[in-house]
């Protein structure tokens, strides 16, 4: 009896807002809205630091990884509107791994890309000279490849975990997606294997980006205040501004979402509740549509390359 319990779960349902249906008409106009700008802004990005040769540096690599990792990380959006115009929110069991491992692996590679990326911005303004040598295109090639190899291993341990769970009957993921502590709570097993690989990989993938971000900026902050020159200090912390907000965004996010206490409800049992949910939509739309407009809004060089390749269309269309 026990097995055919267990084995029954062939799908999920997305619980979502569905308790609020007056925000779910709001919520789809906004993450349409906010998705295509996604697209729009992320795939720019790609277009000019492919196209314009004067982008071909190790910062305009790592932030087209960026962009194209962002595209990734919200490729689930389109079910996630779709649950909205139907009454039926289902997703697959197979469907809902996939989820969980982009979700997984685009996470924990950004944290790698980012603390990369912090570290081409403390050779650039520490050590400028020796940039071209450190800051090689094996190098940087290697160190992107490096992030998207360990943020995938890392998904497949942990979607491979939590998806060989047998799951009793009860299908209903009080989440958007299948957000891998949502699934959990539906597991009629013993997740304490769960457990600890979670918090070694929050040591691997979030503590030690932060704490390697957090020292190079030291070092970087150590050396701008030793530029004798307003201008030159000013000049020097604008070409890492960017990247320091980003980080802000993305960090401050997950730890507000995963760090602070969950609350119970009166039967004790734990709920996702509105805010929780609000905050994850945050974290996954709004930071991934936020990241190109931080690089390009002050970036005269993204600008510059947009203009090149407008003039260049239009010449080709005149003639």
């Amino acid at each position: 009896m026990g097995k055919t319990n267990q084995s029954s779960v062939t799908e999920f349902v997305l619980l979502g807002l569905s308790g609020y249906p007056e925000l779910e008409a709001i919520y789809f106009v906004l993450v349409i809205c906010m998705y295509l700008a996604i697209l729009l802004g992320n795939g720019v990005i790609i277009i000019v630091s492919v196209c314009d040769s004067h982008l071909h540096t190790p910062m305009y690599f790592f932030l087209s990884n960026l962009s194209f990792l962002d595209i990734c990380y919200t490729s689930s959006i389109p079910l996630f509107l779709s649950s909205f115009l139907t009454s039926k929110k289902t997703i697959s069991f197979s469907g809902c791994g996939m989820q969980m491992f982009l979700s997984f692996a685009m996470g924990a590679t950004e944290c790698v890309l980012l603390s990369m990326m912090a570290f081409d911005r403390y050779v650039a303004i520490c050590n400028p000279l020796r940039y071209p040598i450190i800051m090689s295109k094996t190098s940087y090639v290697s160190m992107a490849a490096g992030s998207w190899i360990a943020g995938s291993v890392n998904s497949v341990l942990q979607t491979s975990l939590a998806m060989r769970l047998p799951f009793c009957g009860d299908n209903v993921i009080n989440h958007f997606t299948c957000e891998i502590l949502a699934v959990l709570k539906l597991a009629c097993a013993d997740i304490s294997i769960n457990v600890v690989s979670m918090v070694v990989a929050n040591m691997i993938f979030l503590i030690v980006p932060v704490l390697f971000i957090f020292v190079s900026y030291v070092f970087i902050l150590s050396t701008i205040l030793r530029i004798p020159s307003a201008e030159g200090r000013r000049k020097a912390f604008s070409t890492c501004s960017a990247h320091l907000t980003v980080v802000i965004i993305f960090y401050g996010t997950i730890l507000f979402m995963y760090a602070k206490p969950k609350a119970k409800d009166s039967s004790g049992a734990d709920k996702v509740q509105v805010t929780d949910k609000i905050i994850s939509l945050f974290y996954g739309v709004v930071t991934p549509m936020l990241n190109p407009l931080i690089y390009s809004l002050r970036n005269k060089d993204v600008k510059a390359a947009v203009k090149n390749i407008l003039c260049q269309k239009c010449s080709s269309a005149g003639m």
